[in-house]
């Protein structure tokens, strides 16, 4: 597989360093609110990549995806509802999790939390670390990476040495994306604020010593083999995190930087103040599915700006549509026989999917692939060129699709819970098969309506009536 690795600014060949296992750290969601669709498209790519190294090349995985439960704004977020740290958190944790199974993202590995006491831990051995090295130093009551002991610091940035600031130290979280000054490891301990005792002196970690620690402590030490995240971390988030690890270990910190590009809404940066940070249920009050919100968000390359529309997601929708409607067209098909030139395109199609999603993750030209192969086959179904024989060639390439891809068998699931009581729907489906025995079409067409206002469409057929959510 070719991956496109922002450490050395191009696509490089991708293996496991060790054991056929994949060692993949993503930086996860920062828990002082719920997390918006900007943020799902960094965690749908990430998942897609998980899936294609997993499902499509066979490697195992440990997969670290972490939570940060302690920075600046949670901090601030707590003190603002007036609750404790940990029970503030957790309620946006819990909100990541039910939408991450909304978009159908696998489960990783591990996914720590900053504050879990190993992890506070294995902060504290690093900041010790690095204090034997000689890269720290203790400024009112806090500690600071010197990054004028890290001659190649800001290689994964491009930053111009020129333009740094040694000596200068900056102690917020998040800041200035070309202010290279002297970061924060270990915060002062302030009233009212977490702290912790296990480095002299007393205080909480900052945000960038966090990962470091998490990701070694869980993937068995540098080189990792991915790192992973949002194209906004790579300076100052990614760099620091390099820097910290690599002055304390004195290895490489990972083999492969993947960062995911930028979300729009109407080409606008997302921000509170336009009111465009949409969430899934925002996104679901205005009558879409989680599935069509996952297929929007990685139809297009990782490495370009997605912009998101209504009128986009509409467009995923039909798309996923036309997926699930070829999908009934083949199981519809009752024709006996199989024909060798069926089998030798679905076998083109998988080949041509299989070499676009080794192309540094070309999802793109992935659907593109897929389309092509529904738009030969139901020119196929059409001629009467297809078999019940050719079924279960078809059904097992689009199954492989979807393990990389993770649409067709979200949109299933969310069908098994349609917003009618499938049982309601069956007695409803039999009773209009009643009245239209007795000619009383208008009552039929009354169930269908009905049916159609509450979200569930049915579709009639030779082969019967089938019912789809809407």
């Amino acid at each position: 597989m070719r991956l496109y690795n922002t450490l050395t600014h191009a696509e490089d060949t991708f293996a496991p360093a060790v054991d056929n296992t994949v060692r993949m750290y993503t930086c996860g969601l920062t828990v002082y609110a719920r997390g918006h669709i900007g943020n799902f498209r960094t965690f749908v790519c990430v998942d897609v990549l998980r899936r294609t190294l997993k499902h499509l090349l066979g490697y195992r995985m440990l997969h670290v995806m972490n939570f940060t439960d302690v920075d600046d704004r949670t901090i601030a977020g707590a003190q603002k509802a007036g609750m404790d740290l940990r029970a503030y958190t957790d309620q946006y944790i819990a909100t990541f999790l039910e939408d991450a199974r909304a978009l159908g993202l696998e489960e990783v590995e591990e996914m720590p939390r900053a504050t879990d006491e190993v992890n506070l831990r294995a902060m504290a051995d690093l900041v010790g670390a690095l204090d034997k090295s000689g890269h720290t130093y203790r400024s009112d009551g806090s500690v600071y990476f010197k990054i004028s002991s890290l001659p190649d610091y800001g290689r994964l940035a491009r930053l111009d040495h020129e333009g740094m600031k040694p000596g200068a130290r900056v102690d917020s979280d998040n800041y200035a994306k070309e202010d290279a000054r002297d970061f924060v490891l270990w915060k002062a301990a302030k009233d009212g604020e977490p702290a912790w005792d296990i480095v002299d002196p007393p205080g909480r970690p900052g945000w960038h010593l966090e990962c470091s620690a998490m990701a070694l402590r869980l993937l068995g030490g540098p080189p990792i083999d991915i790192h992973a995240g949002g194209i906004d971390l790579i300076f100052p988030h990614h760099e620091n995190e390099i820097a910290q690890s690599e002055a304390a270990t004195g290895k490489p910190f990972s083999r492969f930087w993947v960062h995911v590009e930028y979300l729009l809404v109407d080409d606008r940066k997302m921000s509170k103040s336009l009111g465009n940070t949409y969430t899934i249920p925002d996104v679901v009050a205005r009558g879409y599915r989680p599935s069509a919100v996952r297929y929007l968000l990685l139809s297009a390359h990782y490495r370009k700006q997605l912009n998101f529309t209504w009128a986009s997601l509409t467009q995923a929708e039909e798309s996923l549509t036309r997926l699930t409607d070829f999908l009934a067209r083949v199981d519809a098909v009752t024709r006996q026989g199989s024909h060798p030139e069926i089998a030798e395109r679905v076998d083109e199609g998988r080949k041509a999917f299989a070499e676009a999603m080794q192309d540094d993750l070309n999802t793109a030209a992935a659907l593109g692939a897929i389309f092509e192969l529904v738009r030969a086959l139901n020119s196929a179904i059409d001629a009467g060129e297809i078999g019940a024989g050719d079924v279960p060639a078809v059904r097992d390439a689009f199954d492989r699709f979807d393990r990389v891809l993770g649409v067709l068998s979200l949109r299933r699931a969310e069908d098994e819970q349609p917003p009618v009581p499938v049982e309601e729907v069956e007695r409803l489906i039999e009773e209009r098969h009643a009245v239209r025995r007795r000619r009383d079409f208008a009552t039929a067409d009354q169930i269908r309506n009905d049916l159609a206002a509450r979200g569930v469409l049915l579709e009639d057929s030779a082969a019967g009536t089938r019912w789809k959510r809407k």
